[in-house]
């Protein structure tokens, strides 16, 4: 046996455990979960009988009754987190992103504060924000209401996660959940943006410059456009975080009111784990899956096409 075959045989015996492992419990158990989601089993006790699609169209037709209804809601809830959480966590960790690219002083630390909230899971995070926002009451008023009295904005004051208002299908009561994991992933786009910004030559700067290109022409023109790759990986790892957030929601709201904070993580918990209807719960697990994986394999496939093409 040549040394290169010998080498390449060691490797393989070296990962081997780990594809064993992720065989058995990504995609084996991802197996075991769609073929839950097409049986019967309502109960504690397992029961795999044929039930087709059943348990998907009663999330989206009228058979399915309170579920339906709620699932829906989910739907538009986790579309309208999606598009406001990517929206904040790119623009504004672009511009930090630009303002420590110039250099200033003690950049260090101000990375630092910028990166501190990645380290906190999303319950801790939960937690402090749902003491930030909490309404209280009018004698007895919490958080951010407490400030805004003391400021003498009362007419700023509102229930925070607990508002029953929504324009069109989107509630409002979203947006202080949107603002806490903005917070916490922040923080992740701006470390990608200085990553990206300090590999950029300054000599292409500075030859737009020579040519009398302006600051803000520079950055149109020049620096957004080969950022765009970097763009794409973060919407891409932020969008598959948003369309499964679970731990920050359920700790900070719950489903609130009406099921105003409500997403289908959440929806997926109650249903198998207290409700104890596993098939409808793996119906919605297989749906969470599919969202993320239209938003995974398109990125996979671009980048793979990207490197054979380098």
């Amino acid at each position: 046996m040549s040394q290169a075959r010998r080498e390449r045989w060691i490797a393989f015996l070296l990962i081997l455990p780990s594809i064993i492992l992720i065989a058995i419990f990504v995609y084996g158990f991802i197996g075991w979960t769609a073929t839950v989601s097409l049986s019967q089993w309502d109960g504690v006790e397992p029961n795999y009988a044929w039930a087709g699609l059943k348990n998907f169209r009663q999330l989206f037709t009228q058979e399915g009754g309170v579920s339906a209804t709620r699932f829906r809601i989910d739907l538009w809830n986790t579309l309208f987190f999606t598009l406001l959480f990517l929206l904040v966590c790119v623009v504004i960790g672009l511009l930090l992103a630009i303002l420590l690219d110039q250099k200033i002083k003690g950049e260090g630390i101000f990375r630092t504060i910028y990166l501190f909230p990645m380290a906190l899971s999303f319950v801790v995070t939960g937690v402090v924000w749902q003491w930030i926002f909490a309404p209280g009451t009018e004698t007895r008023l919490r958080g951010v209401n407490a400030l805004l009295h003391n400021l003498g904005l009362d007419a700023l004051r509102w229930k925070w996660y607990t508002d029953t208002r929504s324009v069109g299908p989107f509630h409002l009561a979203l947006i202080p959940v949107i603002i806490a994991a903005a917070w916490q992933m922040i923080g992740y786009c701006m470390a990608m943006y200085l990553a990206g910004l300090r590999g950029i030559p300054e000599e292409l700067r500075e030859a737009a410059r020579v040519d009398g290109a302006t600051e803000i022409g520079i950055y149109r023109h020049i620096i957004l456009p080969m950022l765009q790759p970097i763009t794409l990986s973060a919407l891409i790892v932020l969008g598959h975080i948003s369309l499964k957030i679970f731990d920050l929601v359920y700790t900070m709201t719950g489903k609130g009111p009406g099921f105003v904070t409500d997403v289908p993580g959440i929806f997926m918990f109650e249903t198998t784990f207290q409700g104890n209807h596993y098939a409808q719960g793996a119906a919605i697990s297989i749906i969470m899956l599919l969202m993320v994986a239209l938003v995974i394999i398109p990125y996979l496939v671009f980048s793979l096409r990207r490197e054979v093409e380098l």
